[in-house]
């Protein structure tokens, strides 16, 4: 793909420049013309300068959400895919966003169908999205796939939320409690110590404790910053490995507490995957395999593997969850119903809801858990430290 610099007139005689990628120069002409540009100076620049690089997702959660949902009410509307790209491309604030669909309108207007174009944008429209988008462009219900969609990426954006919320205040206070700590140590600690030493009066064991841990912290802090360094560096190198990458997965769900928090959020983002995967008629094997990506987690994943390798040998989907800790009977026995009843996507639709639910209901319970429990251990850690200085002056003031 090359890339051009453009001057051009709209209709009103405004001046436009900009930037616009395309195969050749006269593709990106053609495009600039079909949208009712007056154009009069196209240069190709050099990709690796002008390319736009982006660090992790290119596109926020939320801004896709908000797309998705525009993009569905229009189309819903009767507005066609080029003049619903086109107003999309105004609307949304998304800079990745807007040139994606720029392209996407191009590819559009070239004859290319709506999911093939999306394709050629694999960081930006989920492998689950384009999927849905040709399901839909086959059955000849786009309209339908893309509110489905759109409520789909809604109720997955408010579970991500419920989590981030959930587990944001204890590592919050965790951090405050580790600032807290080391200025204690590096910078109160140290007032007394000079003090305590000009008595010629016994120090009790517990607070000379703490002094030697304070000076450790005064002089060796560099150490501590870099083996803080060196262990966040040894845990992504040994994510990498898939067999390391698996038991941290395992470790996550075996945490106390959030492990079972973690493992509902895992089973509705399944269940509401597949739910909405064979409510769209896409085939039962490669819904299975589009769940198997969408899922992060090694554990599930696995298991998914193994029930799209249960399918594809005659068996039913439940045979390797059957065996599994990760999934609960709940999901087994509906999901077997579903196969008898030929209703498994609205036996996952139930299940999803119910876990659904149950996350609510979790968030808001280790919400009020945690609070109590981190105020304790803050108070805790910080009176520890109090403590150390404050039984030596007692001593102090009953010598004097």
């Amino acid at each position: 793909m090359k890339y051009f610099s453009y001057k051009a007139k709209d209709l009103k005689g405004k001046l436009i420049k900009g930037k616009v990628n395309s195969e050749t120069k006269k593709e990106a002409m053609r495009h600039l013309q079909a949208n009712g540009l007056i154009l009069f100076e196209l240069k190709e620049l050099n990709p690796i300068l002008y390319k736009d690089i982006y660090i992790g997702k290119p596109i926020k959660n939320k801004d896709f959400v908000i797309f998705l949902r525009q993009f569905a009410t229009l189309i819903d509307a009767g507005i066609t895919l080029v003049e619903a790209t086109v107003i999309l491309q105004e609307q949304t604030n998304s800079k990745p966003l807007k040139k994606s669909l720029n392209q996407v309108q191009y590819s559009l207007e070239e004859g290319n169908s709506l999911s093939n174009a999306l394709a050629e944008f694999p960081r930006l429209f989920p492998e689950l999205f384009i999927s849905m988008v040709r399901a839909g462009e086959v059955s000849g219900n786009l309209d339908e796939i893309l509110n489905r969609m759109a409520n789909y990426y809604e109720k997955q954006y408010q579970l991500r939320q419920k989590i981030i919320t959930a587990l944001t205040y204890p590592i919050v206070v965790g951090i405050v409690a580790i600032v807290i700590t080391i200025f204690l140590l590096a910078v109160i600690v140290p007032i007394f110590t000079n003090m305590f030493l000009s008595f010629d009066q016994e120090i009790p064991t517990y607070t000379q404790v703490v002094l030697q841990i304070s000076e450790i912290v005064q002089s060796y802090w560099w150490v501590l910053l870099l083996i803080t360094l060196l262990s966040v560096i040894i845990v992504r190198l040994l994510n990498k490995n898939p067999t390391m990458s698996y038991y941290f997965d395992v470790m996550k769900l075996k945490m106390p507490i959030f492990g079972v928090f973690i493992q509902k959020a895992l089973l509705a983002r399944m269940t509401q995957t597949l739910s909405s995967l064979l409510n769209s008629s896409v085939p039962i094997l490669q819904a299975v395999s589009i769940t198997e990506n969408v899922i992060e987690n090694k554990v599930m994943k696995q298991v998914l593997q193994q029930s799209k390798d249960s399918l594809e040998s005659g068996e039913s989907i439940t045979e390797p969850m059957k065996n599994h800790w990760i999934f609960p009977k709940l999901i087994t026995q509906m999901i077997t119903v579903g196969e008898r009843t030929g209703s498994v996507d609205a036996m996952l639709k139930k299940v999803s809801e119910f876990y659904e639910q149950e996350l609510d209901e979790s968030s808001d319970k280790l919400k009020s858990l945690i609070e109590p429990v981190m105020i304790i251990f803050l108070a805790f850690v910080v009176g520890a430290i109090v403590l150390s200085i404050v039984i030596p002056m007692f001593s102090l003031f009953e010598n004097i």
